[in-house]
C-alpha cells in the first residue's frame, strides 16, 4: 500500500537489516479501545506492506481506553515496545502510563515485560521513550500529562537494566509552558506535552524533539541539553514545524537522516510524513 493510504497517529520508525518498520498509534477515535498496534514494512518509506498486528492488547487486558505511540528500540539483544495504556487504579479510577513490551523480531508479536508501568504509580503519564546514556543506562523519558497537572511536563526516570521496572524518583526537565514561543494562557488553562524523542547528533550534542500547540497548531519541537545528558538544563531552539504536523521522531537508514511525524493532527485525516534532515552538529534541519 502507498504511504498516503496509511492513517495513523505517532509514527516510529525502526530501520533493520535494510527494512523500514513503521508503528503507531491506529488512528480511529483518536486511539482508543483499538485492541493493540500494526507493523508495515517497506524497503523505499513510499511502498508499504498491509498492516500486521504486532500486539494485541484486548488479549492481555490492555484494551481499556488509550492505546498510544508504540515505539520499538533495539536493546541487548530484543526488541523493546513503549507504549502507554489505560489502567485502573482502585474501583472508579483510571490512570494512563507507559508499558514495556518485548518481542524477538521487529514484527513481533510483542508480549508484556514490564511489570505493571514503568512510569510513575499515581501519575498520569504517556509517550514513554527510550534513552540510553554513554555508559549504556537505561532510562525512561515520558510526559506527565497536563490532565492531572494542567502544565504538563517532560520528565525522565532511570529504568532497571532489564526494563522490567523504573527505579528510583521521576526528574523534571521541563514545563510545557517553559519555550519562549509558547503563548502564555490565564491561570489554569492547560500546557501539553507530547512525544518526546532523544536524538545524539555527531558531534555529541543531545537533542529532544518533542510536540506541543503553537497558535492552536501541533508543532513539532526541538531542545538540547547543556550539558550533552539527560540530567542537563534542555534549552528550547526554533521549532521543526509549526504549521499542523507533530509527535515524531529522527531516524537514520538507506535514505539519511530523516525525522517522520503525523499531519494533519485531525482525526481520520492523520497521515506518516517524511522530511530528510540534516545534522548540523550541534543541532539537526530540515532540508
Amino acid at each position: 500500500m502507498n504511504l498516503s493510504q496509511i492513517n495513523i497517529r505517532d509514527p516510529f520508525v525502526l530501520y533493520e537489516s535494510g527494512k523500514y518498520y513503521m508503528y503507531g498509534t491506529r488512528a480511529a477515535d483518536f486511539g482508543r479501545n483499538t485492541g493493540g498496534f500494526d507493523v508495515y514494512v517497506s524497503d523505499d518509506l513510499e511502498n508499504w506492506s498491509e498492516p500486521k498486528e504486532c500486539f494485541n492488547s484486548e488479549k492481555y487486558g490492555l484494551n481499556r481506553q488509550v492505546n498510544w505511540a508504540p515505539e520499538v528500540h533495539k536493546y541487548r539483544g530484543g526488541y523493546y515496545m513503549l507504549a502507554s495504556f489505560t489502567r485502573k487504579k482502585g474501583l472508579f479510577t483510571t490512570l494512563r502510563g507507559t508499558y514495556c513490551l518485548r518481542a524477538d523480531r521487529p514484527e513481533g508479536p510483542f508480549v508484556p515485560h514490564s511489570n505493571g508501568p514503568v512510569t510513575p504509580d499515581d501519575w498520569e503519564c504517556i509517550d514513554g521513550t527510550l534513552y540510553v546514556d554513554k555508559k549504556g543506562e537505561p532510562y525512561l523519558v515520558f510526559c506527565h500529562e497536563h490532565t492531572q497537572i494542567t502544565d504538563g511536563t517532560v520528565c525522565y526516570i532511570k529504568l532497571s537494566a532489564d526494563l522490567k521496572k523504573s527505579e528510583g524518583e521521576p526528574v523534571e526537565l521541563f514545563k510545557g509552558s517553559s519555550p519562549y514561543y509558547i503563548d502564555k494562557k490565564p491561570h489554569g488553562e492547560h500546557y501539553i506535552t507530547d512525544g518526546p524523542f532523544m536524538f545524539r547528533t555527531s558531534q555529541g550534542e543531545l537533542l529532544m524533539v518533542w510536540s506541543t500547540f503553537i497558535n492552536g497548531k501541533y508543532a513539532q519541537c526541538l531542545a538540547r541539553s547543556d550539558n550533552g545528558e539527560i540530567n542537563g538544563n534542555f534549552v528550547h531552539l526554533p521549532p521543526l514545524i509549526s504549521d499542523d504536523g507533530g509527535h515524531g521522531m529522527i531516524f537514520s537508514g538507506r535514505d539519511g537522516l530523516m525525522l517522520t511525524f503525523h499531519s494533519p493532527n485531525k482525526t481520520g485525516s492523520e497521515r506518516p510524513k517524511f522530511r530528510n534532515l540534516r545534522d548540523t552538529g550541534d543541532s539537526v534541519e530540515i532540508i
